[in-house]
């Protein structure tokens, strides 16, 4: 992918939206709009071509290139958009699949199937007189074209018997509409200075979709380097103090970032794969004792907001830190909860921009996140003392090409 071409972000969504006339693809888009709020950017053909630009439908019409013009400029300024139209494959599959293949988010394309039977009744129940007078079923049938599918097998089809409401609900549930953000367009985030933070959690399969060019740089000993680390965390090895050369240097910078009579306390940083699985599991299981009827997936994007998968998480590569703040006589300062505080013990307070926040917590967690920020290292937005530099993550919010460090052993 070119940076050239490039549009959005990593946690903007991209959902494409196709089919015949009378498919309901209009009401879909609504749908997802008013399940989600405001943020997304509906883009429809129907606008744009006929009116905007009153054109017929060609394949060198200029509503396509339009389209695809409005749709990368609305995903560059943070908003979700959905696409959607008739959108025939030879005319605008060209325009769609660069769009997606540009787009740095998700993306996910629909076909709504009804058959044309099903569609001429659908459309006779509109209420529209004068539409249905201008529009008949001969223009219906001549517009129609069965199973029209993009190139490349982009699509998922939907058939007709999908309701309106479990179509929208599955839009969400795929493309993870409730937690990607923003929910609104983007606004600066004041504890992060001039940094955007996404909700994208770690089990998004953005995250593990970064590849990673091992470095090869070695895990170092904080406690070689003059830093206040606290025992809640310590482990016979000493694993849980070490981290990689290059997050070190950061955490220095970060220090001495910091107010006078103020310091970081250094709580834990590589964690051997094997506990990691374990934290893992036991707080799916513990998730899952509270909810009987989620699915296996709904447990692990839950579970992953308070303990990363294995198979990705940042502490197992030696490049997360969990950290906070101490004053001069060592006592930690109010930061809202307690450091490692889940969701459900802390009811939401744990997220880094929570507002069940007091004046002297909010300003606490703003003096961490911007010494840690402007030294290079990024939150995960679920926990205020999560911090990494190097990994997955890292590389996904900062749009790296790959990560810097994967999984490693301790020597």
């Amino acid at each position: 992918m070119g940076t050239a071409t490039a549009t959005g972000r990593p946690d903007t969504r991209l959902v494409v939206i196709c089919g015949n006339s009378a498919s309901g693809k209009s009401s879909v888009a609504q749908g997802l709009r008013d399940h989600y709020g405001r943020g997304i950017a509906i883009v429809g053909q129907d606008v744009i071509r006929r009116n905007v630009l009153r054109e017929h439908d060609t394949a060198r019409g200029a509503n396509i290139a339009l389209l695809g013009t409005i749709a990368r400029a609305a995903l560059d300024a943070g908003f979700h958009v959905v696409l959607e139209g008739i959108l025939y494959a030879d005319r605008y599959g060209h325009m769609i699949t660069s769009l997606v293949r540009d787009h740095r988010g998700l993306s996910s394309c629909y076909y709504l199937d009804v058959p044309l039977e099903a569609t001429l009744v659908r459309h006779a129940s509109k209420a529209d007189a004068a539409y249905l007078a201008h529009v008949t079923d001969a223009h219906l049938t001549s517009w129609y074209r069965e199973l029209d599918l993009l190139p490349g097998g982009l699509e998922s089809v939907i058939p007709a018997d999908s309701t309106l409401q479990d179509t929208v609900a599955r839009i969400v549930r795929e493309t993870d509409l409730t937690a990607a953000a923003p929910a609104s367009p983007p606004q600066r985030n004041p504890s992060q200075g001039d940094s955007m933070i996404p909700l994208v959690l770690m089990s998004d399969p953005q995250v593990a979709a970064i590849p990673v060019h091992e470095c090869g740089e070695p895990l170092v000993d904080v406690r070689d380097h003059d830093f206040r680390i606290d025992p809640r965390k310590h482990d016979p090895p000493g694993a849980f103090a070490h981290v990689r050369e290059g997050v070190l240097a950061q955490l220095k910078h970060a220090r001495s970032l910091l107010p006078a009579g103020t310091d970081l306390l250094f709580i834990e940083g590589y964690r051997p794969l094997a506990l990691q699985r374990r934290y893992f599991e036991a707080y799916s299981d513990e998730l899952a004792r509270a909810h009987p009827d989620w699915k296996t997936a709904e447990l692990r994007k839950a579970a992953s907001r308070f303990v990363s998968p294995p198979e990705i998480a940042p502490h197992c590569a030696g490049a997360a830190v969990d950290v906070t703040l101490i004053d001069h006589q060592g006592r930690e300062l109010d930061m809202g909860t307690r450091v490692n505080a889940s969701p459900e013990e802390s009811s939401g307070a744990c997220y880094t921009d929570s507002p069940a926040l007091s004046a002297r917590a909010r300003t606490n967690r703003a003096t961490l996140s911007r010494a840690l920020s402007t030294a290079g290292l990024i939150n995960y937005g679920t926990e205020w003392w999560h911090w990494s530099f190097g990994d997955r993550y890292w590389a996904l919010q900062t749009q790296q090409p790959a990560a810097l460090y994967g999984p490693v052993e301790l020597p």
